[in-house]
């Protein structure tokens, strides 16, 4: 994503000579020397799954490419202090954790995410007529039950309280081990699993109240 380049001032990515077997630990060594182009290689290296982490969280494309960005300004700025108590992915999905938690927060108290039906009138005459997807399009309903598939486990998704809703984006998209979700959110390992098992559960029970029977025959 050259988003993150853009925003943050760096080179594009095209135009880097990444060290692709440089070690997390050699990037911070070369960053902590005076290096700061190997900051260029950690954004390379965790742009995706930093996006990932707080698009699943906050269920917007848009905030989360401003949260993300965030993410890498604060790692930016605290790298040099980066003392290898724990992994460089680690710290990083540390500070992205934090930064989902506050944007989540600061979006509720300003009322984010209310939306208008598709035929609820409109201030502004001048937006774009909506548009629903053609369902006698060829492979449109396949597309569009894709589509509608993907929203039902996000909606089911967000309304997972703050503790659940973090260790599954953590352990089943970020495919993270035990051990690191537990020192990301410092909690005990047996904790981290018995909140997985328990979240798993309740998302299931909420996608199975999203999805009328037709839905599936």
């Amino acid at each position: 994503m050259e988003m993150f380049f853009a925003a943050l001032g760096f080179r594009s990515a095209a135009a880097l000579r990444v060290s692709v077997g440089a070690s997390d630990g050699e990037l911070v060594a070369r960053f902590q020397s005076g290096d700061r182009g190997a900051f260029d290689e950690v954004v390379i290296r965790y742009q995706s799954r930093i996006y990932s982490l707080c698009y699943r969280w906050l269920g917007d494309a848009e905030a989360a490419e401003e949260v993300a960005q965030d993410v890498f300004v604060s790692a930016f700025r605290g790298l040099g202090a980066f003392r290898s108590e724990c992994s460089l992915s680690t710290w990083m999905f540390r500070i992205g954790v934090n930064h989902c938690r506050n944007a989540r927060l600061h979006r509720a108290r300003r009322a984010y995410g209310r939306h208008d039906g598709i035929d609820a009138p409109r201030d502004d005459e001048d937006l774009p007529a909506r548009e629903i997807a053609d369902e006698d399009a060829p492979g449109a309903d396949r597309g569009v039950h894709r589509r509608e598939a993907g929203a039902v486990v996000q909606a089911a998704l967000a309304e997972l309280d703050e503790e659940h809703r973090q260790v599954l984006i953590l352990r089943d998209v970020e495919d993270l081990a035990y051990e690191e979700i537990a020192d990301i959110l410092d909690l005990p390992r047996g904790t981290v699993k018995s909140r997985i098992h328990r979240a798993r559960a309740e998302l299931a029970a909420r996608v199975a109240r999203r999805v009328h029977a037709a839905d599936v025959l």
